[in-house]
């Protein structure tokens, strides 16, 4: 099946040392878990993505701008998000990804006043995961700010946290899969994008967070959930 990748956003040029592409971290990710996909990317900067028959499934990345920003692909984005869902082909949302699905159903995104979410997080299980039987708990590195506020539009929450209340959320009706963590970091790129940060977090949560990183993180499960809730539906 043929997933096709809205590419919101690029690692900081500031970054030490070479890193993949966002869209790449997520094919390795998936090759990790043994997922025979095919993949077509979108720089939504320049172009719009294609319609739902063009591919199985749509895949928004994470971007360091926000939902609520000015940028003249947010609502070509997700309006394509709601054709997309509407024609019964799955989307899958991660990070600045789950916050833009999210705004396309009507929920508000806001600047946290928790601050910045680092390191991995913790979320606990509290609705129907439409990717069946597993933990009721998961944890997966996060780097974020921004946050969404509520459920509307048919929305649902699967999973949060006492920083993240809509950490996880589906759909009543629609194919929709959204995750505030990033499965697809790699621990050692979390870290680094956390020390490029470091100017802009506390030092104790960054010290806190960077422990955090030491440790294993159910990331390739997050993984596994997401290519079953995508294989699913086709």
């Amino acid at each position: 099946m043929k997933v096709v990748i809205a590419e919101t956003g690029v690692p900081p040029k500031e970054l030490p040392g070479s890193w993949p592409s966002y869209p790449e971290m997520f094919r390795r990710m998936f090759e990790d878990i043994g997922a025979g996909f095919t993949y077509e990317t979108y720089d939504t900067d320049h172009v719009a993505v294609p319609e739902p028959q063009e591919g199985a499934a749509l895949l928004v990345t994470g971007s360091p701008r926000g939902v609520y920003e000015d940028h003249a692909f947010i609502p070509r984005l997700e309006e394509s998000v709601r054709k997309w869902a509407g024609a019964g082909r799955p989307v899958v949302g991660i990070c600045f990804g789950h916050q833009l699905v999210a705004r396309a159903f009507g929920a508000k995104v806001e600047k946290s006043e928790r601050g910045w979410g680092v390191g991995v997080h913790t979320y606990e299980v509290v609705g129907d995961a439409p990717w069946g039987e597993g933990p009721r708990r998961f944890a997966c590195a996060v780097s974020h700010q921004d946050q969404v506020m509520g459920l509307a539009g048919g929305l649902t929450r699967i999973a949060g946290s006492a920083f993240t209340p809509y950490g996880c959320l589906g759909h009543e009706e629609l194919p929709v899969l959204t995750f505030q963590p990033h499965p697809e970091f790699r621990h050692d790129f979390a870290s680094a994008l956390m020390a490029l940060r470091s100017d802009r977090i506390p030092e104790e949560r960054t010290s806190l967070a960077q422990a955090s990183l030491r440790n294993e993180s159910d990331r390739m499960a997050i993984a596994l959930w997401i290519k079953n809730f995508m294989e699913a539906r086709n």
